[in-house]
């Protein structure tokens, strides 16, 4: 809306201080037309935003200016900065919302609380886009227009129309009431029913989606929490998924656990490995990741697991037996 933008922009000038009309369209997300437009609307509003020419020029606010925001104490401040440095937004749309609230939480600070909380903020770092071993953390991508409409109905309790690309199928129209949008490391999903049957969306398989005027069939009150638990066991529980007995060390648990689909049990093992009943995907998801560890795991149970994983030993073993 229009009333947010020139808000976010009176925000800008105020925390940055001089910007071209180049670095607020960027910042808003909008043309350099569009922001010349918002600068003489403020201005006819009596904000005193003033143009400086020049090389170095740009608009600017009087000093001493300051917009009427209250309410958050420093720690407040600080824990939705930090939250804020976290990309959960992207997985549902919500970058340019989170960036226009940032600024105005930083406003609402005192001007030495201001300097702190930023400062501050600024000590934290929440999900960054690598791992230590460098490994890309990828944020799976939703088409805007696509998750507008999806936010849309969720909010508003209408049902949905989602062109869905399933996996190994062709995309296909299908008709939903949506439940609720649910976020896990880095991959959306959209809680729904379709012809009163429990239904699971990945959010970046969601090609286009269309709000519908008719009411969702849904109840008033929803705990999306148990509803995510009872379908995540629904799915472990489904398809060729395999259940693996396991020892691993406990220094390439995390390594493990990036692997599979969940965790069954855990506990700690004689001789200081940990020993775990895991699923995989199916047995060849299941020899791959094991594989991946070498001695730092081993498969107890199933034993055809066992096998397979001897039987690739030996085969590397004896491709490698001789010299060259």
């Amino acid at each position: 809306m229009r009333a947010d933008r020139l808000v976010s922009l009176v925000l800008l000038l105020r925390q940055r201080g001089r910007l071209t009309a180049d670095t607020l369209a960027r910042e808003l997300e909008v043309s350099t037309r569009t922001v010349l437009r918002d600068i003489e609307a403020l201005s006819v509003a009596g904000v005193p935003v003033y143009a400086e020419r020049g090389r170095h020029g740009g608009f600017a606010l009087l000093p001493g200016f300051r917009t009427e925001l209250t309410g958050l104490n420093h720690d407040e401040a600080l824990a939705l900065l930090t939250a804020g440095s976290g990309r959960g937004e992207q997985v549902f749309g919500l970058g340019s919302a989170l960036a226009s609230v940032m600024r105005k939480v930083v406003d609402t600070l005192p001007e030495s609380h201001r300097v702190a909380a930023s400062d501050a903020a600024q000590r934290f770092l929440v999900d960054p886009e690598t791992d230590l071993l460098s490994r890309r953390l990828v944020t799976e991508q939703v088409p805007g227009t696509a998750m507008i409409e999806v936010r849309r109905a969720v909010l508003a309790g209408h049902k949905l129309r989602i062109h869905y690309a399933a996996v190994d199928q062709t995309p296909k129209w299908r008709t939903v009431d949506p439940i609720g949008l649910v976020t896990v490391r880095d991959q959306g999903y959209l809680l729904a029913t379709r012809s009163g049957a429990d239904r699971t969306y990945r959010l970046s398989r969601v090609l286009a989606a269309e709000e519908l005027p008719e009411t969702a069939q849904r109840p008033s009150r929803v705990d999306l929490d148990r509803i995510w638990r009872e379908r995540s066991a629904q799915f472990i529980s489904g398809g060729d998924h395999i259940t693996v007995l396991l020892r691993v060390n406990p220094a390439r648990r995390e390594d493990l656990l990036d692997t599979v689909l969940a965790v069954r049990a855990e506990e700690p093992d004689a001789d200081g490995r940990l020993r775990l009943e895991v699923t995989f995907q199916d047995s060849r998801h299941a020899e791959w990741a094991l594989w991946q560890l070498g001695t730092d795991a081993e498969a107890l149970a199933p034993q055809s697991l066992r096998t397979s994983l001897r039987n690739r030993a030996a085969a590397i073993a004896a491709r490698y037996g001789d010299a060259p």
